[in-house]
C-alpha cells in the first residue's frame, strides 16, 4: 500500500513514518501545502493521511486536487481541529474519515 502523509509537525510525521513502514507501507512525505500538491500531481496513492492546518494553506484543498482529478484514494484527516464544523467540511468534500 502507498500512502502520502502531509503533516507540518516534524515529530508527529515522523511517528506516522516509523509505524507505517513498520507494518510495510511505503511512504511519501509532504510537509506543505504545495509539496503535498506536487506529489500527487507526479504518483498515485492508496491512502492519503492529511492534516488540514498547514503552514501554506489548507490541507483540504488536497482533496479538492484529488477531486479534480477522480482519484480513487482513501483520504484521513488527522488534525487538532476538532469542532463539528471542520469535520462536516471535511467529510463533505471528500475525506474518508476524521480524526482528532
Amino acid at each position: 500500500m502507498k500512502v502520502l502523509i502531509v503533516e507540518d509537525e516534524q515529530e508527529l510525521l515522523n511517528s506516522m513514518l516509523v509505524y507505517l513502514r513498520d507494518i510495510g507501507m511505503e511512504c511519501r512525505q509532504a510537509q506543505n501545502l504545495q509539496d503535498a500538491i506536487r506529489e500527487i500531481e507526479s504518483a498515485s496513492f492508496d491512502c492519503i493521511v492529511l492534516d488540514i492546518g498547514l503552514p501554506d494553506g489548507s490541507g483540504l484543498r488536497v482533496i479538492e486536487e484529488m477531486q479534480k482529478k477522480e482519484h480513487q484514494t482513501s483520504i484521513l484527516i488527522v488534525s487538532a481541529r476538532n469542532s463539528l464544523d471542520d469535520r462536516l467540511t471535511g467529510l463533505n468534500i471528500g475525506a474518508d474519515d476524521y480524526i482528532t
